[in-house]
């Protein structure tokens, strides 16, 4: 298992932190599987109580391939955070090339019925590096 640098991003009085990591137990390399876990921290800076309510990430992967997820909350919830409070959660994806990267948005609403969209810096999923032999 090996971590990646924590990537941030603020929008909003909403800081969000990634950290990836490639799950070498997960992966197979021989099958073009490589598998990372990431994990999302959400702090509410605001003045305002705020809810996550829908998620959209685009996933990429290092042949220029792209995908996009989107749905209601995140890991089946969707989170209220008070202001200061933060949630954390951790989920993964696997890709059939060693690199990748992710990017996306949480669309929230504040307890004042405003919506925004709280962007998710673009983080790296970084995997086995195969060094090539010349001879």
């Amino acid at each position: 298992m090996s971590k990646s640098a924590v990537y941030q991003k603020k929008t909003k009085d909403v800081l969000i932190a990634v950290l990836s990591e490639y799950l070498e137990d997960q992966s197979d390399p021989a099958e073009d599987r490589y598998v990372w876990a990431y994990h999302v921290r959400i702090e509410n800076q605001s003045s305002q109580k705020i809810q996550l309510l829908y998620r959209h990430w685009r996933i990429a992967d290092g042949a220029g391939g792209a995908h996009d997820v989107v749905g209601d909350g995140v890991v089946g919830d969707q989170p209220v955070l008070v202001p200061g409070e933060a949630y954390t959660y951790s989920s993964g994806t696997p890709l059939t090339t060693p690199t990748g990267f992710m990017s996306g948005l949480f669309h929230m609403i504040r307890a004042d019925g405003k919506r925004f969209d709280a962007e998710v810096p673009a983080f790296s999923l970084d995997g086995p590096v195969r060094l090539s032999r010349l001879h």
